[in-house]
């Protein structure tokens, strides 16, 4: 698509400068033509179309016009329509976010026929507006499109990696790959910087802990994800990594002072700003050295006004995270949340639990002159403007041909397996047990955590890993024993170990009280070695001891797993350094293993 117009611009150039027409126009003309175009679109909006290009919401299909009938149901039960299209007919939204939940992602042809109908259904509205279409697409864990479509390595992965060039190829690869299944936002990539081991909503999803580190890397990201034609989102501001409340279910308390949020959390969204990002996602999270009344920053007009908009100097589209968060609904009603972010300073409303009561309070906020129109109409310049920077005034649709040709093809999940194959992190390997092609065929058992598999994995990780092995060469057995394993599944695991050489164990989160402990302390009791791989946030090692070897791949998906196995297997060498300190267990003060520690072989 993009190099058709560019042949349409070229023939156009052409054929004006044969005639003796001038067409070359100044950066500074064209953005004022641009205004003035999308200033006239505004004018001819009515006040309910105008409040529903506000808002980004959820539907539940696969098909904007023919959905199962269960997604008919449970949309009439949370919205009151039927479909997509309704939805789009009936509150004129500006946006649509994909959940592979709401089965909105079954594979990548259905994603774009999903795409090329909600965008006839806007085009379809008294005042025609293509829609912005986004997702979470983080990778890693967080992950809405699943396979076939190519799954990178997660964020501290990247982090571990260290290196811009693959943060910012693992952007452009996944964002040409959601281009063509007509995805135009990405809610990525997190800006958090993720000092807090307790975080329980963060984690793996940063970069890491070092500000400038994070910084660097979301950089890179931006311009690889907005490379490809796509609106990056650089989130949560002000900053969400030091926390120990999930503000999905409470509402988190930062106690940085000024100066440590000019330390720690401002760099990476300083460094999303002065890379162009597109749009920038609000925390739900309470900041009283930013804001003294402990609105949530969504609510702020401190922290979203005063120091996003006018300290920061950003005038790019500013999102909230999901209004069904219970972070943001503690304090204030469903009814009043939306008008209190939009007098914050705040673009689009993403996903409020009752988009009737959201809608209609608007509505009515801008008829009493709570909200001016002319504060109504500034976030509505910034949305269209990002919609036509994207090319969606130009060409919304997308095509099966530009999907086979895009989505999954050998070359992305090549470079995704590159990528990962420099993220593994080594983390001790006292006696020398790794690599394991020092030992002639080991007969291995994996076994471990199965969460549950997020959309870039083919099965659970222990068989991930076993198939990974197997296929590497060696002899591997998969037992599931999962996060909390029961006593009869540590016997069950230990006794399968009797005959092996090798125990792989993939923990996840291990905590003081956590019975993966035990599962591995009767496992180093066999003799059997023990290796340990951390398949979500690295910290675990500080509560285990007497392992062979400890590691860290910072996600379960089938690509971090597969690089882990190489490592493990000595088929590649480990060059992943921890982005973030793992403190000892039972002195958090004291540093185990710092920042950028990572053994080599």
């Amino acid at each position: 698509m993009h190099d058709r117009n560019l042949s349409r611009r070229t023939l156009l150039s052409a054929t004006a400068a044969a005639a003796g027409v001038v067409v070359a126009a100044s950066p500074a003309a064209a953005r004022s033509s641009r205004r003035d175009r999308l200033l006239r679109l505004i004018s001819r909006m009515s006040l309910e179309e105008k409040v529903g290009q506000l808002f980004v919401m959820r539907v539940y299909g696969h098909s904007a016009t023919a959905p199962d009938q269960a997604d008919i149901d449970l949309n009439l039960q949370e919205m009151g329509v039927r479909t997509a299209a309704e939805l789009i007919s009936t509150y004129h939204v500006g946006g649509i976010i994909y959940f592979a939940w709401a089965h909105n992602t079954r594979d990548p042809h259905q994603i774009a026929d999903l795409s090329n109908g909600i965008q006839r259904a806007g085009l379809a509205q008294p005042t025609p507006v293509p829609l912005l279409i986004s997702t979470d697409q983080e990778h890693g864990i967080v992950a809405r499109v699943g396979r076939p479509a190519t799954l990178m390595p997660g964020a501290m992965a990247l982090g571990a990696g260290a290196s811009r060039v693959s943060a910012q190829m693992a952007g452009q690869l996944a964002g040409a790959e959601l281009a063509a299944m007509g995805i135009t936002q990405n809610y990525a990539p997190v800006a958090d910087v993720n000092v807090n081991p307790a975080n329980p909503v963060i984690g793996v999803r940063s970069f890491g802990a070092d500000p400038a580190a994070v910084a660097r890397m979301v950089a890179a990201q931006v311009k690889g994800y907005q490379g490809a034609g796509i609106a990056a989102t650089a989130k949560h501001f002000p900053g969400h990594g030091d926390t120990t409340v999930d503000s999905h279910t409470g509402i988190p308390v930062i106690t940085h002072t000024r100066a440590q949020w000019d330390e720690i959390d401002a760099p990476p969204f300083r460094a999303a700003i002065a890379a162009g990002i597109d749009s920038i996602m609000t925390a739900h999270i309470q900041f009283p050295a930013l804001d003294p009344s402990n609105d949530p920053a969504t609510l702020s007009r401190p922290i979203l006004t005063g120091i996003l908009r006018e300290e920061l100097g950003y005038d790019g589209v500013v999102v909230t995270d999901a209004l069904n968060m219970q972070g943001v609904r503690d304090k204030y009603g469903d009814h009043r949340v939306p008008v209190l972010a939009l007098l914050a300073g705040v673009d689009q409303l993403l996903n409020p639990p009752d988009l009737a009561v959201a809608w209609n309070a608007v509505l009515d906020a801008v008829k009493s002159g709570e909200l001016s129109a002319a504060r109504i109409d500034e976030s509505i310049l910034r949305i269209l403007t990002l919609k036509e920077k994207l090319g969606l005034f130009r060409d919304p649709y997308v095509s099966h041909r530009g999907v086979d040709r895009t989505v999954g093809v050998p070359a992305h999940l090549a470079a995704a397996d590159l990528i990962a194959g420099g993220t593994t992190t080594l983390l001790a390997n006292p006696e020398g047990l790794l690599p394991l092609s020092r030992l002639s065929r080991p007969n291995l058992l994996v076994v471990g955590a199965d969460p549950a598999s997020p959309s870039g994995t083919t099965g659970p990780p222990t068989t991930v890993l076993a198939n990974a092995f197997t296929e590497l060469g060696f002899s591997a057995t998969a037992l599931s024993t999962g996060i909390t394993p029961s006593s009869a599944k540590i016997e069950e695991a230990v006794a399968a170990a009797s005959d092996k050489d090798v125990v792989v164990v993939g923990t996840y989160n291990v905590s003081a009280t956590s019975p993966q402990r035990t599962l591995v302390d009767r496992l180093v009791a066999t003799g059997v070695p023990v290796v340990a791989l951390a398949i979500r946030n690295p910290y675990d090692i500080a509560r285990l001891s007497g392992v062979g070897a400890a590691l860290a791949a910072y996600s379960w998906t089938d690509v971090e797993l597969r690089a882990a196995a190489r490592v493990i297997a000595g088929r590649t060498r480990p060059r992943g350094r921890l982005p973030v300190p793992v403190q000892r267990a039972d002195d958090p003060s004291q540093v185990l293993y710092p920042i950028g520690h990572g053994l080599r072989y």
